[in-house]
């Protein structure tokens, strides 16, 4: 079973920074993607930023020149950095990641349980 590791979440004020990681851990063959969603009060989850093996990083709007997401390959983790917070960044953020295991022919998707971000006065 592919389990995901978040951490990093908690409570800061307008402006302030908080770095979330996350760790896949579990037998499979390769990992296509990996990033975070969040899901704040009232709205449905929504993609925040992610890196796709060989690919670029993808960014909502709301984020960019905010946030950076990073992946370290060899250790199978994403971190997501978060600059000048802003109160509407409130929200559960999820871990995600997009991975082919080894009795798999197909993509599947799995998903952190969520660790909590709150930027408030």
């Amino acid at each position: 079973q592919v389990q995901l590791v978040e951490s990093g979440g908690g409570s800061v004020q307008p402006g302030g920074s908080l770095r979330l990681s996350c760790e896949a851990s579990g037998k499979f063959f390769s990992i296509n993607a990996m990033g975070w969603y969040r899901q704040a009060p009232g709205k449905q989850r929504e993609l925040v930023a992610e890196l796709t093996t060989g690919g670029s990083g993808n960014y909502a709007d709301s984020v960019k020149g905010r946030f950076t997401v990073s992946r370290d390959g060899a250790k199978n983790t994403v971190d997501l950095q978060m600059n000048s917070l802003k109160p509407e960044d409130t929200g559960v953020y999820y871990c995600h990641v997009r991975l082919k295991k080894f009795s798999m022919s197909r993509w599947n998707d799995y998903w952190g349980q969520g660790t909590q971000v709150t930027v408030s006065s």
